[in-house]
């Protein structure tokens, strides 16, 4: 493997995008640990937070194609720059809110910034990473979400404790800038003009990546293309299966736990944080499975098999999960179903990358979308489904349905072929 001294440049850029991960998870679940002392300084009830959780996501999956289509046009320098400013602004501004109607309009707003996150990454991968590795990078960025979540529960209940609400929006807002101005000063879009790199490294990277320096630039993307394609629809489906179980852990959990169970905010912080740190072991252990099928010479069940593995357990964690009468047995189980859920974030988001190419972040962002139209109707659903049937059991039933479905998906799912997108 081509190296760049004792650690190669692009591991560098690799370990940025993880902590763009976790910076991007960390402020996404600040609101659910928030949940009570924002609902009683803004008097509001479980449905009106209800919709302000999916608000977020309902301005996260709209803008998710727009925000790749900039980072192919733009460049992840500086369209991730420009995004992490823009969330970390409206993230500090959820601080300032005083009523409903102006927390909804900034939570859709900081939901419309962050939509650029995932599908900048995926535009810097492509450039960036050589094919065998793009499982384990996927997997450890996505990981890093899932640890900075994790953290957040109880480190968020504790700053809320310590500064109120208000100053914790604000604090963390802060931690995104810095991490924008870092980036841009370091990043560049194309491996070759980066001062650090080697040449032994830039020859590796073109030799393994299935992208032709120049070519982003000769060519337009045909969005009714991208639309009529089965594929992108088959990887829509499926996104939209993994999100909805996800969400759930960064909105419902959180006071579901407190509530079902009777536990106060750090019991139920640290319980919540454990389904967390199983899906960032979940996204390992997936992207090594990803790249180790791979390097077998099976393009496509390099995709496929972690993919449908991870729905499977999904739907048995779920389904479990409900007949458990103690916090820990069900959080086991809710654990096994993000394992599974997340085992199916970077098979998917490497398939991406192998049929969108040069377009890889329209394409990524498309698919993300359908996912958080997902996580939208998530926060939705397990408030209302409770109201009208009295329980939770419904809502997990209808996540285990949905993660079946997605195994089915993954069968017609070829991601050895290119979308032929391309605007003639």
């Amino acid at each position: 493997m081509a190296t760049s001294g004792f650690f190669p440049t692009r591991y560098k850029m690799v370990f940025g995008t993880f902590l763009l991960a976790m910076i991007v998870l960390f402020d996404r679940i600040l609101l659910s640990v928030a949940k009570d002392p924002v609902a009683a300084s803004l008097e509001l009830s479980d449905k009106q937070m209800g919709w302000a959780m999916s608000i977020f996501a309902l301005g996260y999956a709209l803008f998710q194609t727009p925000a790749g289509l900039f980072a192919d046009k733009y460049g992840p320098r500086k369209i991730l720059t420009a995004v992490v400013a823009l969330w970390s602004l409206f993230t500090a501004l959820t601080g300032a809110v005083w009523n409903y109607g102006v927390l909804m309009v900034v939570r859709f707003l900081f939901g419309a910034g962050e939509a650029g996150a995932f599908p900048g990454m995926a535009r810097a991968i492509y450039s960036w990473i050589p094919l065998q590795e793009r499982g384990i990078v996927n997997g450890i960025n996505f990981s890093g979400g899932r640890i900075g979540a994790a953290f957040a529960l109880p480190l968020v209940a504790w700053l809320i404790d310590a500064t109120g609400w208000r100053m914790t929006f604000v604090i963390l807002g802060g931690v995104g800038l810095l991490w924008g101005i870092i980036w841009y000063w370091w990043f560049r879009d194309n491996p070759e003009d980066h001062q650090g790199m080697s040449e032994a490294e830039i020859d590796f990277i073109q030799a393994n990546t299935n992208r032709a320096v120049g070519e982003e630039k000769n060519v337009k993307i045909d969005f009714s293309k991208l639309f009529r394609s089965k594929s992108m629809w088959l990887l829509m489906g499926q996104y939209f299966a993994s999100n909805f179980t996800f969400f759930f852990c960064l909105t419902w959990l959180f006071p579901h736990l407190k509530v079902k169970f009777n536990l106060d905010a750090l019991e139920a912080g640290l319980y919540a944080s454990a389904p967390l740190i199983f899906g960032a072991l979940g996204n390992w252990f997936s992207g090594f499975l990803v790249d180790y099928i791979y390097r077998k010479k099976r393009w496509a069940l390099s995709r496929k098999v972690p993919a449908m593995l991870g729905f499977f357990l999904a739907s048995v964690g779920i389904v479990a999960s409900v007949y458990m009468e103690t916090v820990t047995p069900a959080i086991v189980f809710i654990s096994i179903a993000v394992f599974g859920a997340d085992m199916t974030l970077s098979p998917s988001w490497s398939a991406c990358v192998d049929v969108g190419k040069q377009f890889s972040g329209a394409v990524s962002g498309t698919m993300n979308m359908a996912g958080n139209i997902g996580s939208f109707l998530t926060a939705l659903a397990f408030p209302y489904l409770l109201d009208m049937t009295g329980s939770e059991v419904p809502f997990f039933y209808l996540a285990a349905t949905l993660n079946v479905l997605a195994m089915f998906l993954w069968m017609a799912i070829q991601p050895q072929k290119p979308l032929e997108i391309v605007l003639r």
